[in-house]
């Protein structure tokens, strides 16, 4: 048998605003859902906890720093392949906070009816739904 895991796990963080908005990010063209719009996040790296992971990957990509205390785990999805994914989302509320694009990709503040008109990627769509009932 094999030690390798069969799946690739990732977190992604429903961030929101005083106003209740939530934060999506553009990924980028050439990427997997290259122009779909998604939670921001990353895969988890070895020898990380998923809420730490998430924490990096934030401030990696949006420059934003996060106590991992204010992480709430939320939701999950799943996208079938070889290896699958794994899609762990956590969500937290910040009331000041200014997003920096430091990959060039674009992101915005959103109500879930706003989201729920983008084109999201179908993990983030599938999780958006759960979290709009």
């Amino acid at each position: 048998m094999e030690n390798n895991p069969t799946w690739i796990p990732v977190v992604a963080l429903a961030l929101f605003d005083k106003e209740g908005r939530l934060l999506l990010q553009q990924r980028l063209a050439g990427k997997h859902h290259g122009g779909y719009w998604e939670f921001p996040g990353g895969k988890v790296e070895s020898g990380e906890t998923p809420r730490l992971a998430l924490v990096r990957e934030i401030e990696e990509e949006l420059g934003i720093a996060l106590s991992p205390d204010i992480l709430t785990p939320g939701y999950f999805a799943e996208e079938a392949g070889a290896p699958g994914v794994v899609l762990n989302l956590y969500t937290a509320r910040l009331d000041e906070c200014e997003p920096q694009s430091r990959d060039g990709q674009a992101w915005g503040w959103y109500s879930l009816t706003d989201a729920a008109d983008l084109p999201l990627a179908p993990m983030d769509r599938e999780l958006l739904t759960f979290m709009s009932r």
